[in-house]
């Protein structure tokens, strides 16, 4: 037992560059985990972060950024249009970013956009649409041109409420790089 503590007060002391390193991600990663284990208690969700794989949702959540979510089950989502009736903002736009499955299909990636808004069965999904054929949000990354509904991301399927895994609540900057790199 003595020597294990000798050798964790040199880990904790050591002055080579490489030790000090080792402390530093040692530190980050139970940071991480830290907060990880602290959003899965008070935001409910088995996913409680994720990290961002692409470039749709700029300027406001970047690639890399690490995004932690609530679960559907404990809040409401208010949409673009809700949002920008009453001042409601998230990630500096109207209304709320949600994470969903593409179709309900737990294999595709998760994509995190904001929720536009409601379309009932049989509404147009965007003025001079086709109807809807179920009903659901209208989505769209902040950095895209066309709502998801349109573009290949959600093709003429609204986002169903079973479909949400959560709204995205905060998020750390570039701290899904490494994750990322990973997979």
């Amino acid at each position: 037992m003595k020597k294990i503590l000798s050798i964790i007060k040199q880990f904790r002391t050591s002055n080579n560059f490489w030790i000090g390193l080792a402390r530093d991600l040692i530190f980050i990663a139970g940071m991480i985990l830290l907060i990880m284990l602290v959003s899965q208690i008070t935001l409910g969700t088995p996913r409680p972060a994720v990290a961002v794989e692409s470039g749709s949702m700029l300027p406001n959540i970047g690639i890399g950024d690490v995004v932690l979510i609530q679960s559907i089950d404990r809040t409401e989502i208010i949409s673009y249009t809700q949002g920008s009736a009453s001042g409601y903002k998230s990630f500096d736009n109207y209304g709320d970013v949600i994470l969903y499955h593409k179709f309900g299909n737990t294999t595709y990636t998760p994509i995190i956009h904001r929720a536009m808004y409601w379309v009932d069965e049989g509404e147009p999904m965007w003025i001079g649409g086709p109807p809807a054929p179920h009903a659901g949000y209208i989505t769209k990354g902040d950095n895209n041109r066309d709502i998801d509904q349109v573009a290949s991301t959600s093709r003429l399927q609204p986002v169903k409420k079973e479909w949400i895994i959560g709204v995205a609540r905060w998020h750390i900057p570039w701290v899904g790089y490494l994750s990322l790199a990973v997979h």
